[in-house]
């Protein structure tokens, strides 16, 4: 039987900006591209590619009662997501994330939370009548609400996943308690730890100053087109990432902390899971949007038994 995964996370409608590059102040750009609303959320995307790499998932979440929330539980629901959790808020919009997309697949976000910063801890404790084997969220949730789902993950003793998505200096990591895997990107690292895990030595430092302020058991860096590093106290490793065109880089690194997650559960091989996590972040960037780029575990598969 498939792992159940409790997902906190937010829900957002997607505008999508392709762009050649980011104007400068002042200047006014006209695109050849065509922009386009899909629906996305660091929780929405870690929710649907959890599913599609086979693990039961429970979604938390908050819309507005709009046209674009109606819409986005029936996207999820048809993913075989179980959708209870999901509150529709009275007062604010379905969160909207502007995305902008250059040539070469980075892409610059700006989001605007909307129902998402309503999300709390009184939602948390309801969705933990799911009886979920393990609780994933990211801090792009508002704190009261990422804390409170630490909390009744201890309290059920079932293991709690971070991806460290949109990281402030200021979050109190302390109030976390116990950390399964906690997941930054390089720019997250940098916020939360002051250092930039730009070479080995650096990631070794910015990890070990993670464990400092609360217990983690792995910590795993994302670090792009230069693959993960996993540490774990003691030990670290390196793990290769997968070469790949890039298109878009959006919901890369919410694919990656879904695999991990998902396939950590699954084996608790670590290294297995960021080799995993690795290959459904890759698949990501090589299509455009967000959650319409997500990968199934067939074709994780199948990409990484061609590389080996």
């Amino acid at each position: 039987m498939a792992n159940k995964i409790l997902v906190a996370g937010s829900t957002n409608i997607d505008l999508v900006l392709p762009t050649p590059y980011i104007p400068a102040p002042g200047e006014t750009l006209i695109s050849d591209g065509l922009y386009a609303f899909t629906p996305g959320g660091k929780g929405a995307n870690t929710a649907v590619a959890a599913v599609q790499l086979g693990a039961g998932v429970v979604f938390c979440s908050r819309v507005g009662d709009d046209a674009y929330g109606e819409s986005l539980i029936s996207l999820f629901a048809s993913r075989g997501i179980d959708t209870e959790y999901i509150k529709t808020d009275k007062t604010e919009p379905t969160g909207l994330a502007a995305v902008m997309v250059e040539r070469g697949g980075t892409n610059r976000i700006i989001t605007y939370p909307g129902a998402n910063a309503k999300l709390c801890a009184a939602d948390i404790d309801s969705a933990f009548g799911a009886c979920p084997d393990a609780v994933l969220t990211q801090f792009e949730l508002n704190r009261d609400a990422v804390i409170a789902a630490a909390r009744c993950a201890r309290a059920d003793g079932i293991p709690l996943f971070i991806d460290a998505g949109a990281a402030e200096p200021d979050f109190p990591l302390d109030k976390l308690a116990e950390v399964e895997i906690f997941s930054p990107n390089e720019v997250e690292t940098e916020i939360l730890t002051g250092i930039r895990p730009n070479n080995l030595n650096n990631c070794l430092r910015a990890s070990m100053a993670l464990c400092s302020r609360v217990k983690i058991r792995y910590v795993v860096l994302k670090l792009g087109g230069r693959g993960c590093y996993v540490y774990d106290g003691k030990y670290c490793d390196l793990v290769s990432p997968y070469d790949v065109e890039t298109v878009d880089t959006t919901a890369a690194g919410d694919a990656f902390t879904a695999a991990i997650t998902a396939e950590y559960l699954r084996t608790g091989d670590i290294i297995a899971a960021a080799r995993f996590a690795n290959a459904a972040g890759a698949l990501t960037v090589t299509k455009k949007g967000a959650i319409r780029s997500l990968p199934t575990r067939e074709e994780v598969e199948s990409l990484m038994n061609g590389n080996r």
